[in-house]
């Protein structure tokens, strides 16, 4: 078998095999979902990606031969790390063929790049921000991927942990039946919470109508996402082009806001699952791959929550129940069948017991590990 040589991403034919090699890896897995790949050019494009500005990057492929057999990302967060005081490093979108000589490779070439850099801890997978893919999923492979979330097979779990890696933190996934009518508790709630007159519910039928509140929402969620492990607040540049990135696959009727005396004091952000048609069109939009995504969504009988937030002085005065009422009786409107939580924090028992109350269940859950350096 021939050597492995680990080589740095310096020229576009380098990025193309490390974007492309999952695609690879995966081929003959019929379940695997793959990225947008018009997005995976923006994510690894230093001059468009605006957190190569306050973060150290490096990206490596694995070749034996000529071939490609492996790719892995570090990051050193210098913003992440100025808020939480930590000199962890990051390794991020690893994937490799079962192979134990190459997974070695290419992370304890990230952790003496982590260390040399004066990082005490190396934690991942965990890419510039909790917005990116994190963790190994270990658990619920029987379930379909989904959309922004990690996509590797299960063998990586135990490729990792064979290099020393402990858990750092867990997050899960849950999976709930909607019911076909609307739970008589919400209807008590909501119409309690109406009766005040002192929350205003924003609801939307239109992009044109939904796309001014796309950057206060953001502003909200740095507010409210401060205590959310490896959370990194937006710039304003980079709310804009988040704004631009996910606006197109929004539908307004699955966004639903809360205001009190003209302040936005909570959101909550749904969307129809896309993962049927990204699957369709091998994650390639144009030229008529966004048709797919788009007739796929449509279909969609899964509901997939991408994020949600209230502002701490409203929390526990039911603004969280209200939202999650309202997107709820959407879905039961739509004929919504499905309703996915994304991943949430293991230790965010609130919003956990918002999807038991409802009656979700954990299906999946996804680990970011940990190695001191």
């Amino acid at each position: 078998m021939e050597k492995i040589a680990i080589k740095e991403v310096v020229t576009r034919k380098d990025l193309r095999d490390f974007i492309y090699l999952p695609e690879k890896i995966h081929r003959d897995d019929p379940g695997w979902l793959p990225p947008i790949y018009m997005d995976e050019w923006k994510l690894y494009d230093r001059n468009k990606n605006k957190s190569f500005g306050y973060a150290d990057v490096i990206l490596l492929m694995a070749y034996r031969g000529h071939k490609p057999v492996g790719r892995i990302m570090g990051i050193i967060n210098k913003r992440y790390i100025a808020l939480a005081n930590e000199q962890h490093g990051r390794f991020c979108f690893i994937e490799c063929y079962n192979d134990r000589e190459v997974f070695h490779a290419l992370i304890s070439r990230i952790e003496d790049w982590a260390g040399q850099n004066g990082m005490e801890k190396i934690v991942g997978p965990l890419g510039f921000s909790d917005k990116d893919p994190q963790g190994f999923q270990i658990e619920g492979f029987e379930y379909p991927q989904f959309i922004t979330s990690p996509t590797h097979s299960p063998y990586m779990v135990s490729l990792i942990e064979n290099e020393g890696y402990t858990k750092k933190v867990d997050l899960v996934n849950y999976l709930g039946e909607i019911p076909k009518e609307f739970p008589g508790v919400y209807e008590r709630v909501l119409n309690k919470i109406e009766a005040t007159q002192e929350y205003r519910i924003i609801e939307f039928r239109s992009k044109k109508a939904l796309k001014p509140y796309i950057i206060p929402v953001l502003e909200l969620m740095n507010e409210t996402f401060t205590d959310i492990y490896a959370f990194v607040p937006l710039t304003d540049k980079e709310k804009v082009d988040l704004a631009a990135q996910y606006l197109p696959i929004l539908d307004p009727k699955f966004v639903k806001l809360v205001e009190k005396d003209s302040q936005l004091i909570g959101f909550a952000i749904g969307i129809p699952d896309l993962s049927p048609g990204i699957k369709a069109c091998r994650g390639r939009l144009f030229p008529f791959g966004i048709f797919k995504v788009l007739r796929e969504s449509k279909r969609s009988t899964k509901l997939i929550m991408m994020l949600g937030g209230v502002k701490e002085e409203f929390r526990g005065k039911g603004i969280d129940v209200l939202l999650g009422a309202k997107i709820l009786q959407e879905g039961i409107n739509s004929r919504m069948e499905i309703i996915d939580s994304h991943l949430v924090l293991e230790d965010n028992l609130r919003m956990r017991g918002e999807y038991e109350r409802i009656g979700c269940k954990v299906v999946k859950k996804f680990r970011i590990y940990q190695k001191d350096l």
